[in-house]
């Protein structure tokens, strides 16, 4: 679990009325955004990442993950199948790259056969890991240490 440290202010200027700081710290979930058009493939992976107090949330391509990350929801690390249709996920990550928005986040790609030149041009284009699907037990801890 993650634990991040706010400033809680009484007053404008980070102080109490007696000049001390304020300080809490407030436990928040990392959140992975998971792309993939395969259901049974999501929730799998939702379950796995779950059991790691992992919040999920799920889309089933690369438009729409690109407007949640556009979103203000708050995303820690993506996680996205490579050969989907209309957009690949190298494609996505390359888009992600190009924005100062999100070119920070991690991402790991995902896929059912391992290429090693499409293994390649994801890690040189930017991704954290490349992993066999499916997800499992053995491998979510690698997936998580990029947050």
């Amino acid at each position: 679990m993650l634990y991040r440290r706010f400033a809680m202010s009484a007053s404008n200027d980070g102080s109490d009325p007696k000049g001390k700081s304020v300080e809490t710290a407030i436990n928040i979930a990392p959140r992975v955004l998971l792309v993939d058009d395969s259901p049974s493939d999501c929730v799998t992976t939702s379950i796995y990442l779950r059991r790691h107090d992992v919040l999920v949330t799920v889309v089933k391509g690369p438009r729409q993950a690109l407007e949640i990350l556009n979103s203000e929801l708050v995303v820690n690390l993506v996680l996205i199948l490579d050969c989907m249709p209309h957009m690949n996920g190298y494609d996505l990550l390359m888009e992600m790259k190009k924005s100062p928005k999100l070119n920070h986040l991690p991402v790991v790609i995902t896929s059912e056969n391992i290429i090693p030149d499409r293994v390649k041009k994801c890690m040189d284009g930017g991704a954290k890991d490349y992993i066999q699907k499916t997800i499992n037990s053995s491998n979510i801890a690698s997936i998580l240490s990029y947050i």
